[in-house]
């Protein structure tokens, strides 16, 4: 699975980690996050990420 990185902060979201903290069990796809996931960094919304490489 592909990992994404906040182009605000520079966080990456790992979907082989999830967000546990936040809900989101490991093993879920970015495309899968709850609509309303924000950044758990700097609290920007799932279109402020990119795909990485």
């Amino acid at each position: 699975m592909k990992k994404y990185k906040c182009t605000v902060c520079g966080y990456i979201y790992d979907p082989e980690v999830g967000d546990t903290e936040n809900g989101v069990a490991a093993g879920t796809a970015f495309e899968d996050l709850p609509d309303d996931w924000v950044c758990p960094d700097c609290g920007v919304e799932k279109d402020m990420f990119e795909p990485l490489d």
